[in-house]
């Protein structure tokens, strides 16, 4: 019995064809990580108060840290107490920023203050935790009482 139309060199053709990697026909993109890219690591904004303190800027750092204070104090964030015995502080650090005008210039230098609240343990520094989140039939009803 015979095969008609078939090629028994066709077999072994495609067999040492398919050794033979195949290259890919799609152009490649070389990726873009952003025309900014070499600016976020040629700013160097202190990251530590001893840091800040170092720098050239130093007198703008000192004004925008008692800037921070004073808006602290004024809106009454925290009052000084007494440490209870038996209880530690959670501490906090100072982040530094540089704000900038849109052509590039410094607009200001900015201090934050933030609380290391991460420190702090269930149970022993604090027992509840409580977000206020309103139903939606609550907020369907305001919404009705408002357009009436």
């Amino acid at each position: 019995m015979t095969n008609v139309g078939v090629n028994p060199n066709s077999a072994s053709l495609t067999h040492e064809e398919s050794d033979i990697p195949r290259r890919s026909k799609r152009a490649r993109v070389v990726k873009d990580f952003g025309s900014d890219f070499v600016t976020y690591n040629i700013e160097d904004d202190p990251v530590t108060f001893k840091d800040a303190m170092a720098s050239l800027e130093a007198k703008q750092w000192k004004e925008a840290v008692k800037s921070e204070m004073d808006s602290i104090v004024s809106n009454g964030t925290w009052v000084l107490v007494d440490l209870p015995p038996g209880c530690t502080t959670i501490g906090c650090k100072w982040i530094f920023k540089k704000k900038l005008k849109p052509d590039g210039s410094i607009d200001k230098f900015k201090a934050r203050l933030v609380a290391k609240g991460f420190k702090q343990k269930e149970g022993i520094d604090y027992f509840d935790t409580y977000s206020p989140v309103a139903r939606l039939t609550t907020i369907r009803v305001l919404i009705a009482l408002t357009s009436v």
